[in-house]
């Protein structure tokens, strides 16, 4: 008898573990309505932030209706395209890039927005009251710029001793706060930052003849979506100039350059697919606190070291997700 007390009692427990992740994500019986807002074009980021919407129980064409607008580059067109969602009256507006995020803040102060943006300070920029408690209709994942700025060059220092000056490339038509947050950092490991703002692609070649004439000895790449196109041109004058490079972006030391110091992107928009669910069952975005990443990832091109003759310590390979060779 209490043989067959102990097996009812494991059968019961093993169905309740196997009914839970069923029960998170209940499909919803009401068809939700998502707007996408993107100031590029569709990106595979953007196919892991619907699967993950998928297995919170959210599929599109059944329960779910997603009107994506793209601004194709021109980013003059999202407050247009950002109104456009507004007036179809979707349930929640996703915005992945900081300028979507202006541009949905400024189209409705109703309407759930959910953001994923690298570059901005939500609480000094006044997009939320406070992380834990973001008070209005926005929230969603947000760097630590002070954190990630530090570790990029402290990362670059270890990789070349002696560093003392490092040319930084950003996108002036953005937020100055991942540069703040860089100048910051480079104060208390005695580097000299060298800050060049690229406000339009024919600022590029005037901006890249820079970096050298100011006596860089390495270059960070902040993220940055006007540069995002020209990223091979970036490691290739890099290369040339024999200059040690840091990103933010696993792409750009897989062309070449030496390192990258990122958030895990992919699980950035997984977690933005749960604030989303979330929202369309009830929550509100003033409730929800914005989250940082918590998965970063290093990568070296051990190639590139060796090209530029830098023998690349021990403790950072150990340290690196991807060596590439």
């Amino acid at each position: 008898m209490a043989r067959s007390f102990v097996g009812l009692m494991v059968t019961i427990a093993l169905g309740i573990l196997w009914m839970a992740p069923a029960a998170q994500a209940q499909p919803s019986t009401k068809v939700a309505r998502i707007g996408l807002l993107h100031p590029l074009r569709p990106t595979p980021l953007h196919e892991t932030f619907w699967h993950r919407l998928h297995d919170l129980g959210y599929v599109e064409g059944h329960n779910l209706v997603v009107e994506r607008r793209y601004a194709e580059g021109q980013r003059e067109r999202l407050p247009a395209l950002a109104a456009e969602l507004v007036r179809l009256q979707v349930d929640v507006l996703f915005a992945p890039t900081p300028a979507a995020v202006r541009a949905a803040k400024e189209a409705t102060g109703t309407i759930p927005i959910v953001a994923l943006d690298l570059e901005t300070d939500p609480v000094g920029s006044g997009l939320v009251a406070s992380l834990a408690r973001p008070g209005g209709n926005l929230t969603g994942v947000f760097l630590d710029l002070a954190e990630l700025r530090g570790k990029q060059l402290e990362l670059l220092k270890a990789a070349v001793p002696g560093l003392m000056r490092v040319a930084v490339l950003w996108d002036a038509t953005t937020s100055p706060d991942p540069v703040r947050a860089a100048e910051g950092a480079a104060r208390s490991l005695g580097i000299q930052l060298h800050t060049l703002g690229v406000q339009h692609p024919d600022d590029f070649d005037r901006v890249m003849a820079a970096v050298t004439t100011g006596g860089a000895e390495a270059l960070l790449l902040l993220s940055a979506p006007l540069l995002y196109p020209h990223r091979a041109r970036i490691v290739e004058y890099a290369a040339k100039r024999r200059l040690p490079m840091m990103s933010g972006a696993g792409e750009d030391a897989a062309l070449g350059g030496l390192m990258a110091y990122r958030p895990n992107a992919h699980e950035m928009f997984r977690r933005a697919a749960v604030y989303v669910a979330q929202i369309l069952q009830g929550a509100k975005p003033a409730d929800l606190p914005v989250e940082r990443p918590m998965k970063y990832e290093l990568v070296i091109n051990l190639k590139t070291a060796q090209a530029l003759g830098i023998t690349m310590p021990r403790s950072l390979l150990l340290l690196a997700d991807e060596v590439i060779q």
